[in-house]
């Protein structure tokens, strides 16, 4: 399978100039994915050495051939982002002077026929990043979930107002003896229990299908750990780079940011911050950085990706 063929890295330009890779250094790319960032990074410079991380073999695979042109100055780990410290600390290489995570589900994932992340193929329900974790899938989840449980999930991790309905209906058909299993199936079924408004441009299980494979994968639990081990990583001056494609992970990590950059976060009722922020990085994006018309109509997965990026400071 040739990545350039279905791949299509969101806001790349926009994450080169902030990473400024032209300067050289070691950096980061700790969700490598198929390895459109990483290859816009060493492409910049010469001097420039990439650490690629991701835990998903089958895009592993994929990057190394895209990125072999470049020798040693690309290292691979199958890893989870959130080990990012381990694998740093690992390649002996020192500190980064930038790091940048891209948190979208890939195209290599979304086009799977076989993986259950997108409900155009009908496919068991498995989503898992990594296929061979031996990690719960979606539709083990689904047959041993409590029912609140399950409305909470898909309220939180989807923002779906119908999740009570959705888990109800879910359990009931797990009572009656057909727990759901595929892909087709649970996307019916949620199209059923929501009641739709014609003028939605999105299919009305998108939400559910989002707040499962969310848990599934713990995407969100990871993410605020995530942020403040790349501070800690990082060179003074480093760049740390965050592209989110919901308003979830968008939120944490603007919210992080904020935190790390000196903003209080106690209850304004409580006289003295007790909360203990210190400022360590300088914020670079006041708003989240979007992509421009050209790109959204070139790579519509990139109309919903935000990104933001934050300096370490000198302590």
């Amino acid at each position: 399978m040739d990545a350039e063929d279905i791949h299509q890295s969101v806001l790349l330009e926009e994450s080169l100039r902030l990473l400024q890779p032209e300067n050289g250094g070691l950096l980061v790319d700790a969700t490598l994915g198929m390895g459109g960032h990483s290859e816009g990074l060493l492409d910049a410079s010469s001097k420039v050495s990439v650490i690629g991380i991701d835990q998903d073999t089958e895009a592993l695979e994929i990057a190394k051939k895209r990125l072999s042109r470049f020798g040693e100055r690309i290292s691979f780990s199958q890893s989870n982002f959130s080990e990012i410290v381990e694998v740093v600390r690992d390649a002996q290489q020192g500190s980064p002077d930038g790091i940048i995570a891209d948190l979208g589900v890939s195209s290599l994932q979304l086009d799977s026929e076989t993986r259950g992340f997108s409900f155009r193929f009908d496919s068991p329900l498995d989503m898992r990043m990594d296929a061979a974790s031996g990690a719960e899938t979606v539709a083990e989840m689904l047959a041993r979930i409590e029912q609140e449980e399950l409305a909470n999930i898909i309220y939180r991790f989807g923002e779906e107002r119908a999740s009570r309905r959705i888990a109800k209906w879910i359990v009931e058909k797990r009572t009656s003896g057909t727990p759901i299993a595929t892909t087709f199936e649970l996307a019916e079924l949620v199209r059923r229990a929501v009641r739709t408004n014609p003028k939605d441009k999105i299919h009305p299980a998108t939400r559910t299908f989002q707040a499962l494979r969310i848990a599934v994968n713990g995407e969100l639990d990871i993410l605020e750990k995530f942020i403040s081990d790349s501070v800690d990583l990082l060179k003074t001056n480093g760049i740390l780079a965050i592209i989110t494609f919901h308003s979830l992970e968008d939120r944490i990590v603007k919210h992080a940011f904020q935190y790390l950059a000196g903003r209080c976060i106690c209850p304004p009722r409580i006289p003295q911050c007790v909360c203990g922020t210190v400022k360590r990085v300088e914020i670079l994006t006041r708003k989240p950085i979007v992509a421009g018309l050209a790109e959204q109509d070139k790579n519509p997965r990139s109309r919903s990706a935000k990104l933001r990026a934050c300096r370490k400071l000198e302590r």
